[in-house]
């Protein structure tokens, strides 16, 4: 295995634990918060409180996020101090079955903070050979990032998920997506390689896409579902509104094999290879929404006054907990404001290609694309907040639209100026973004050496 591989395996392993902890105080994944009992599959339970099935069928064994414990934050675990953490070191330390393990604790990634602890570990391994020091420069406001190693958008069902049923500041993950990831697709931040070693070695084709599954899209029940106990606890539904509820049950795991679907099984290495990747994965969220939708509707049309009443104040109480959670420090999700390390590298690209007449105009004509892509984006930037879950993945589904045309016309630039370029050029150009230093160093890019 790859360094980077080994470090990706300790991020996901470190995450089981924590497990203990917030099994204990949460009753298991699936099992609710009534101290470690209950849920499970069919009932059975595994280990306290079991995995459950959220969605599929009519065993309805759901976490219970109304009584959600308090987590420890990554930042305060030792076993989370990622920017710490000599990855290397921690790789060679695990084997192979502490790996498995790991994969079947999955229930400490329902806390956005954990996902975005996991993500920002993943991310990092890749990146300047896991040595980069102050987050990379591509990272998101809430410390999470778009890109790891050729994957984007991971945990991208759980932010689906998260804003939907319990609003903006549970959901804020999704909102970080923007303008910055397309850039990040222009100008990726890894080398060859780094890129490589998020794939699987040659002659073990299914390890590498086994250790990429969980950031990139499991469709299990257990994680591709909504919590299923705690809905119908809060409404005590009727046999119309239960069929109804499996029934968005059966969309939501379908959302999640699309998305899961459209997992990478390939690196790209030019500018237009990952904004293509970064199309298709977001066509299959969009495809997700469009499945989800629907089912969403029917069961949320079916609920009284009262009922409706109940499951807002169930996402309210999830607000408020995120809130007293610390994400008052946090740069706001949506936030447009151009940091300068994100500016368009117009002297670096003219010293590096040394464009010619024609090229300079295809150049001019990707950099209008890119800045209309981020006025789109910012004009899409929650104008208005939706008050149901079934407003909320409407609005999802409208960003995701205007993420998609954003891209698509990046992409078109891109292409039209990249077939000009001859291969010194083009390996100039990747080599931008690989060459950029770390989120705390916002100077320009002219300055990139100055501060490591």
């Amino acid at each position: 295995m790859s360094k980077i591989t080994l470090a990706i395996a300790a991020i996901v392993f470190a995450t089981a634990l924590c497990v203990a902890d917030f099994a204990i105080a949460k009753g298991g994944h699936g099992g609710g918060h009534g101290g470690g009992r209950g849920g499970g599959h069919h009932g059975g339970g595994h280990r306290g409180g079991g995995h459950g099935h959220h969605f599929g069928g009519r065993h309805h064994g759901g976490h219970f996020h109304g009584r959600a414990a308090h987590f420890r934050s990554f930042s305060t675990h030792r076993s989370f101090s990622a920017h710490r953490m000599n990855f290397a070191a921690s790789g060679r330390a695990l084997n192979s079955r502490a790996l498995a393990r790991s994969y079947r604790h999955t229930a400490a990634l329902h806390s956005p903070a954990m996902r975005a602890s996991v993500t920002a570990g993943a991310a990092l391994a890749g990146w300047q050979y896991g040595r980069g020091r102050g987050g990379g420069w591509w990272r998101h406001g809430n410390g999470g990032y778009g890109w790891v190693g050729p994957l984007f958008w991971p945990f991208a069902y759980y932010d689906l998920y998260d804003y939907t049923l319990w609003g903006p500041s549970v959901g804020a993950p999704f909102w970080y997506y923007g303008y910055d990831d397309i850039y990040a697709g222009l100008f990726g931040p890894y080398d060859y390689e780094g890129l490589t070693g998020y794939l699987p070695p040659r002659g073990s084709p299914g390890a590498g896409s086994d250790r990429l599954a969980l950031l990139c899209g499991e469709d299990s029940r257990e994680i591709a579902g909504l919590p299923i106990y705690l809905i119908a606890q809060t409404i005590d539904p009727t046999e119309a509104q239960r069929a109804a509820l499996d029934d968005l049950a059966n969309a939501s795991v379908t959302a999640a094999q699309k998305i899961k679907a459209a997992c990478p099984t390939s690196i790209a290495l030019t500018a237009s290879g990952r904004l293509a990747s970064m199309q298709q994965r977001i066509e299959a969220m969009i495809a997700g929404v469009a499945t989800v939708q629907p089912a969403l509707d029917k069961f949320y049309g079916l609920l009284n006054d009262e009922q409706k009443a109940r499951l807002n104040a169930v996402a309210e109480e999830q607000e408020r907990k995120a809130e007293r959670r610390g994400r008052r420090s946090l740069v706001r999700a949506c936030d447009v404001t151009q940091s300068s390390s994100l500016r368009w590298p117009t002297e670096e690209i003219e010293a590096r290609l040394r464009p010619t007449d024609v090229q300079r105009t295809g150049l001019t004509a990707l950099q209008n694309a890119s800045t209309k892509a981020s006025e789109m984006l910012s004009a899409s930037c929650r104008a208005e907040e939706a008050a149901t879950p079934s407003a909320r993945l409407a609005a999802a589904g409208k960003r995701l639209d205007v993420m998609l045309q954003a891209v698509k016309q990046v992409r078109t630039a891109l292409d039209d100026f990249y077939v000009t370029l001859n291969d010194e050029q083009k390996a100039q150009f990747e080599a931008i973004g690989p060459r950029r230093t770390s989120f705390a160093d916002r100077a320009d890019t002219t300055r990139r050496y100055g501060r490591r």
